[in-house]
Formats: C-alpha cells, structure tokens, sequence
C-alpha cells in the first residue's frame, strides 16, 4: 500500500472518526475486492478512495444516519438496508415511464460513485465525480438527486471537510 498523503490523510481521518464517537472499523486485510460490476463501471476511481476502502471495513456516524459505503456494500454482502446505489435507484423509479429520463439517470450516475449515504433531514449522499481529473467530491440531496454542488476538489480534501464541521 502507498503510505503517501493519502495514507496520511486516512489515518488522520480515522483517528478523528473515532474521536468523534463514530463507529469505524479497520478491515484485518487490506486487500480490496470490490465487485466487478463496480469496478468495470467505475473504472477511474482515485487511488485515495480505493485507498480508503482497502483500510476501513466501515465508518458510521454516532447517530447512525449517515455512512460511508464500504467494499461489504458495494459487494451486496451487507446489512444495511440500504443499497450502495439505493438513490439511483429511487431516481430511476421516479422516472420509470420515461425511458429517455431513465437513460440520463444511469449516464448520471456513469460517472458519479456514492461514497457516504445519509438519511439525516432527508435523503443526501456525496459522491466521487469521475468526469474531474481529481475526483472531485460533490453533494446530491432528495428529490432531484442528479443535482449537485462540489463540496472538495478531492477525497482527501473531502476528508479534510469532513473533520472540520463535527455535525456532519
């Protein structure tokens, strides 16, 4: 494993994460398999959320309403009632008599990874955006999940914003 910045920055994370009463857990073996219908759909995922993901086995906040989406999830092998792709989902239902509609939300999603769910004031995720060269962190709220606002230019950036507002 690289114990470049990324590294760094997921360590600083995790001990924040902890600090703040999240439950997180480090997995016993750092090797990561992710499914490889992700994998072969998310084909540029940034090196430090792949990163992440061979580290934490799963990282849920104190009030249990919001969390990051760990390989158990992305693999279908989870408890959690909620999907990993659960607001695509939602969204394609939404739109389910309209197969041009349903055909935009999956290229949305194309290239847009969820990386932490929340159920918190409503349904909101933030999500990787593969179209950035730096995979740029972006927030999509209910009902109109597709739209969003870049909250970090990065993952580690994002981590970064995630320790400086304990609310989150």
């Amino acid at each position: 494993m690289n114990n470049g910045q990324g590294n760094a920055h997921i360590r600083k994370f995790m001990t924040w994460a902890e600090e703040q009463g999240w439950d997180i857990r480090r997995k016993s073996d750092s090797q990561l398999q992710v499914n490889s219908g992700i994998t072969s759909r998310y084909n540029r995922i940034p090196h430090e959320y792949s990163e992440f993901l061979s580290v934490v086995e799963y990282c849920v906040a104190p009030d249990e309403q919001t969390w990051f989406i760990g390989e158990a999830e992305f693999n279908n092998s989870s408890e959690s009632a909620f999907r990993w792709n659960e607001f695509e989902i939602l969204s394609l239902e939404a739109a389910a008599d309209d197969s041009n509609w349903q055909a935009e939300i999956m290229a949305w999603w194309d290239h847009h990874l969820p990386i932490v769910m929340s159920v918190e004031d409503g349904y909101s995720f933030y999500a990787i955006d593969l179209t950035t060269d730096s995979g740029a962190i972006v927030r999509g709220f209910e009902p109109e999940f597709e739209e969003v606002e870049k909250v970090a230019d990065s993952f580690g950036e994002f981590l970064g914003w995630m320790m400086s507002d304990s609310n989150r």
